[in-house]
């Protein structure tokens, strides 16, 4: 059982890494100031396109995919290693 926790461990840094790097990619929405006073920003208003929609969809993916391999984790670490 700890070759699978070993795996799982690489797989959640490989995740982890991953995720940083979507994150890091991804434009500002630019609000600022002016979203608290009220004011639009045209770059927040309608969907993502290209690129950004790409990177919107696999920061959601990693980020699932992060929760579930660190629960998997601690639940595998808690009950199945003694």
């Amino acid at each position: 059982m700890e070759v699978v926790t070993w795996i799982i461990r690489v797989i959640l840094w490989l995740v982890s890494v991953g995720l940083i790097i979507i994150v890091l990619l991804q434009k500002g929405k630019e609000g600022g100031i002016s979203a608290i006073t009220g004011g639009d920003s045209f770059a927040a208003k309608g969907k993502a396109k290209g690129k950004d929609a790409l990177l919107q969809k696999l920061t959601k993916i990693a980020a699932v995919a992060f929760m579930v391999l660190a629960v998997a984790l601690a639940v595998i670490t808690k009950f199945f290693l003694k």
